[in-house]
């Protein structure tokens, strides 16, 4: 008869041994998460806070632009209380009078005076 001390898997977490399922890698539900919770961090964890970002941004941009309008003016302190991120921005595009709008995916603004906005859908 073999011996099982030999065959006992351990934790990928804490080490310690595992009982139950042959395929089993972690001892209990808490060092699952703390294991995949360091794997996933460093630059994963920042591309996912990027993401984030932009999801968001994408989002408040949305709501601010009526689906039956093509463009809408906001202020930007309108923009910024509901979270929007300045500093997130997918993409530029150059219009034909040479003006900058700023995308967020398929939403985008252009700055005009006094700190109001130009929104925009993509088509």
């Amino acid at each position: 008869m073999p011996n099982t001390d030999a065959l006992e898997k351990q934790c990928l977490s804490c080490q310690k041994p595992i009982k139950g399922r042959a395929d089993k890698k972690f001892c209990d539900d808490f060092c699952r998460n703390h294991y995949n919770n360091a794997v996933k961090g460093g630059p994963e964890k920042l591309i996912r806070n990027v993401n984030i970002a932009l999801r968001k941004n994408r989002k408040i941009l949305q709501e601010h632009l009526n689906p039956a309008e093509k463009t809408a003016i906001v202020h930007r302190n309108k923009l910024q209380a509901a979270g929007f991120r300045f500093n997130y921005m997918t993409h530029l595009h150059q219009t034909k009078k040479g003006q900058t709008v700023i995308f967020c995916y398929d939403y985008g603004y252009r700055r005009l005076a006094n700190n109001w906005l130009l929104l925009v859908r993509k088509k």
